[in-house]
C-alpha cells in the first residue's frame, strides 16, 4: 500500500477497499474508511506512519464491513480518534447484528459476518460541515445501503464509497449489491451533477474525472435496467424469489458460495420490491409458496 496525492491535501491508499485520506497542517489527518479488519488497518496505519501522519479523524461512508471493519484498531490504538458518519449507518456500526439479521431474515445464520462494534461519536449533517476547521461537503448517497454518504473535500475531490460500481466490479460480479433500487438509481443520476473535478470509487484502481464519472454512471444504470428487464421476462411466468435468482445466475453465469448467496438474495428481493411497488408485478401465495408474477394491465 502507498499513499497516493490527488490533489492539495487530498490522497487515497489503493486497497481491496480504498481508503480516502485528507491532511492538515499539523499531520493530523482524516481517513474515508478504514478496510474489513484489523489487518487491513495496521497496513493502512503503516502508511501512515512511513508519511508521519496521525488518524484523528475517521468518516465512514456507510456501515458496511469493508468500510468500517478497520475502525476498532484506530480507536484503539489512538486515543481521542474521532468517527463520524450518517444517522442510519451509525446505527448499523454501533450494532453489528443488523445487517446480518436483514440477510438472514432473522437473527444472523452463522457464517454472515458480523461487524465488530464500534462507537461512532458524530453524525454529520447534509451540506457542509467543519473538520479541523476545514470545510467539506456531506452529500447523500442511498442506495447501496440505508444511509450512505459522499465526501467532497475542498479541492473538489469527492469520495462516492459504493453508491457507483467501477468498470471492473460490474464486469467481475455484474450483480452488485443494493438496499433500496430506486435510491440507487436516484443517486447514480445525481452523480452525474456533483460539482467535483475528481471521483474516487472504493473498489477501482483509478481515480476518476468527470467525464469518466459520467460514463460510468450510465454504464451502472444500463446494467441496472438489464437486470431489471431481465426480471421481467422470466416472471411472464409465476416465479418465487429462489426461482428467479436461480434464473439470473444462469442467464448470467454468477457463481456463488453460501455468503455471496444470502448478498444476492437480497440484492434480487430489492429490485422485486422496485418492481412491485412501481406496480409492474403483483403476486400470490399458492401452497406456501409465494410467487411473483407480470401484474395484467
Amino acid at each position: 500500500m502507498q499513499l497516493i496525492k490527488i490533489k492539495g491535501n487530498s490522497y487515497f491508499i489503493k486497497a481491496p477497499t480504498n481508503t480516502g485520506i485528507y491532511t492538515f497542517k499539523n499531520k493530523n489527518c482524516i481517513l474515508i474508511d478504514t478496510g474489513i479488519n484489523n489487518s487491513d488497518a495496521k497496513k493502512i496505519d503503516e502508511v501512515l506512519i512511513s508519511n508521519k501522519l496521525h488518524p484523528k479523524y475517521i468518516i465512514n461512508t456507510h456501515s458496511h464491513l469493508d468500510h468500517c471493519g478497520g475502525n476498532y484498531y484506530f480507536q484503539n490504538n489512538y486515543t481521542g480518534c474521532l468517527i463520524y458518519t450518517s444517522y442510519k449507518e451509525k446505527l448499523f456500526i454501533e450494532n453489528g447484528e443488523i445487517f446480518p439479521s436483514i440477510l438472514s431474515s432473522s437473527n444472523p445464520i452463522k457464517g454472515l459476518d458480523k461487524n465488530r462494534k464500534t462507537k461512532v461519536d458524530y453524525v454529520l449533517d447534509y451540506g457542509i460541515n467543519k473538520i479541523n476547521d476545514e470545510k467539506f461537503e456531506v452529500i447523500s448517497l442511498k442506495g447501496h445501503s440505508i444511509e450512505q454518504i459522499g465526501i467532497i473535500t475542498p479541492e473538489k475531490v469527492c469520495f462516492l464509497g459504493d453508491s457507483i460500481f467501477s468498470h471492473e466490479i460490474l464486469d467481475k460480479y455484474s450483480l452488485p449489491y443494493y438496499y433500496d433500487l430506486e435510491e440507487s438509481v436516484n443517486t447514480l443520476e445525481k452523480i452525474k451533477e456533483i460539482d467535483a473535478d475528481y471521483f474516487v470509487i472504493s473498489h477501482s484502481e483509478n481515480v476518476l474525472d468527470k467525464d469518466e464519472i459520467v460514463k460510468l454512471s450510465d454504464k451502472n444504470l444500463n446494467n441496472i435496467e438489464k437486470y431489471k428487464n431481465q426480471i421481467l421476462e422470466l416472471l411472464e411466468q409465476p416465479l418465487t424469489r429462489e426461482d428467479i435468482l436461480e434464473n439470473i445466475a444462469i442467464l448470467n453465469d454468477l457463481s456463488m458460495n453460501f455468503k455471496q448467496y444470502y448478498l444476492n438474495f437480497s440484492g434480487i428481493c430489492a429490485f422485486i420490491t422496485y418492481l412491485y411497488n412501481k406496480g409492474l408485478i403483483d403476486c400470490s401465495v399458492e401452497d406456501g409458496k409465494l410467487y411473483y408474477f407480470i401484474k395484467e394491465n
